[in-house]
């Protein structure tokens, strides 16, 4: 009698190590492991163009990891729904297998896929995997979800999460493998132009990548994580965000391992204790996310929903140009959306002041923000894309006084002195000396000539004067909060 075999369905858990569903399939007996392309039909947003890039590097390296265990990876493309259903006719399968998402389209996926398991017959089981606890787990006294972070932070870590999971030395193939498409074939890789070499140059997806670098944080970055994780210009941070994005390492072997490493080493533990933080708070815009799922969408804030944003519509979109172009004549700024645009991903100190200045001193909305970055970062992820920019912008949760309105000038002085980082990302400034790296507009004239600098030529004046979005900023604040008051009323 053949035995009936179990789908797992691959989702953002592109990983073997730690990975309870596809684990207890496997000790069921045969596995078939599917990833459905479905372009945002059922599953979750449309990923963005860099998004893309990881993720064919990601499923060809699972693929891979699969081969060597005896298995492999179905590709199908389409509503996933569907392709289930096909498949579970195909296959004569008995369980569908799948690690949570959180996600309000993935949770609605998850209903389907029950709803069609029970129609047919078909055992379904939902595992957790994608986060430390899962979201429902963890609620304030209220019997509600957190809306800040310290005392999330703390009922998070009253419960360490549990031991992660050994992977699998075998994966028991099906009697016959049903057909698969070609990744090749999907396109997600950049042909014409080919704007990815700097995403290649700087990234290589997969598992034992992701768990290498966490290896490598600890036996090197952790005894200098707190003095350089705002600096830019170093690096210092783990840049393991694009692996938890697309699950090759879980959230559970990064706290494990950093754990372990603040136990075991006093040097280390500060640093440690710092980047378990991080992952707190990664957790925290996924807790958000799941307890206010329109939070990619509206301010957590309600008020904000009176915030007067600017309403010049050709003014908007000649700075957001600019703005996503490194254009804006800061260039602190101008240096973070280069990175973004070479690398797929932007160091995080510069993601705030690069958001704070479109929200508040552009005053141009942060859902126009978070888009580009959703197209653009390898590591977009919908709730802390929409987290972190509701709470640069003021208008989500355990948010930043929007008073606090981040001077790029100084910023780059404090967190960039040498001005490495700008000469690196804007090298038409390279030859300009530190006192004026951050504001060039302040150059003596023979000081712009000698280092190649024409302001207005080859690169911008300031598009905005600070002293002056400064104060318009804090006055349509000022409008927010008064128009709310009246609507109160």
């Amino acid at each position: 009698m053949i035995e009936r075999p179990t789908i797992h369905l691959f989702q953002r858990d592109f990983r073997i190590a730690d990975n309870p569903a596809l684990s207890a399939a496997a000790s069921a007996g045969p596995v078939i492991p599917l990833y459905v392309l479905d372009d945002g039909a059922s599953g979750e947003w449309a990923m963005g163009a860099a998004s893309r890039w990881w993720l064919h590097g990601s499923l060809a390296s699972l693929q891979s990891d699969l081969r060597q265990r005896g298995s492999d990876l179905v590709l199908r493309r389409g509503d996933a729904v569907a392709i289930v259903t096909s498949l579970l006719e195909e296959t004569q399968a008995a369980a569908v297998h799948m690690t949570r998402a959180h996600e309000p389209l993935a949770r609605q996926l998850e209903t389907r896929l029950k709803t069609l398991c029970n129609r047919q017959g078909v055992a379904f089981r939902r595992y957790p995997g994608s986060l430390l606890a899962e979201p429902e787990e963890i609620r304030s006294k209220s019997g509600e979800g957190f809306r800040v972070f310290t005392p999330f932070y703390r009922a998070l870590t009253d419960k360490p999460p549990r031991a992660p999971l050994p992977a699998p030395l075998l994966l028991s193939a099906p009697a016959q493998w049903p057909a698969s498409d070609d990744l090749d074939a999907w396109g997600l890789l950049p042909r014409a132009p080919d704007w990815a070499r700097g995403l290649r140059a700087t990234w290589t997806p997969g598992e034992k990548v992701a768990q290498a670098r966490v290896r490598r944080m600890i036996e090197r970055g952790l005894g200098s994580y707190i003095e350089g994780r705002d600096r830019p210009d170093r690096a210092a941070t783990s840049m393991l965000s694009p692996s938890l994005r697309f699950g090759e390492i879980s959230p559970r072997q990064c706290w494990q391992a950093l754990s372990m490493a603040a136990e075991g080493d006093a040097r280390l533990a500060a640093g440690a204790n710092a980047l378990l933080r991080q992952l707190a708070w990664r957790e925290f815009f996924h807790h958000l996310l799941y307890h206010w799922p329109d939070l990619a969408e509206a301010p957590l804030r309600s008020e904000f929903g009176e915030f007067p944003w600017d309403s010049d519509a050709a003014r908007a979109a000649k700075r957001l140009r600019a703005w996503t172009r490194g254009q804006t004549g800061y260039p602190i700024v101008d240096a973070g959306m280069r990175q973004l645009w070479e690398t797929g991903w932007m160091h995080n100190r510069v993601r705030m002041i690069t958001a704070s200045f479109l929200t508040k001193h552009l005053l141009i909305h942060w859902r126009l923000g978070a888009n580009w970055f959703w197209d653009t970062l390898v590591d977009a992820d919908l709730a802390n894309n929409s987290g972190g920019w509701q709470w640069v912008a003021g208008s989500g949760a355990d948010a930043a006084p929007y008073f606090r309105i981040f001077n790029p000038v100084l910023q780059g002085q404090k967190f960039d002195p040498d001005g490495a980082y700008v000469r690196r990302f804007a090298p038409e400034l390279a030859r300009l000396p530190e006192r004026y790296i951050h504001a060039p507009w302040e150059a003596p004239a023979e000081c712009l000539a000698a280092a190649g600098v024409r302001l207005g030529v080859d690169y911008p004046m300031p598009i905005i004067d600070h002293a002056t979005a400064r104060r318009q900023a804090l006055a349509a604040w000022r409008n927010m909060k008064d128009s709310s008051a009246n609507i109160e009323a």
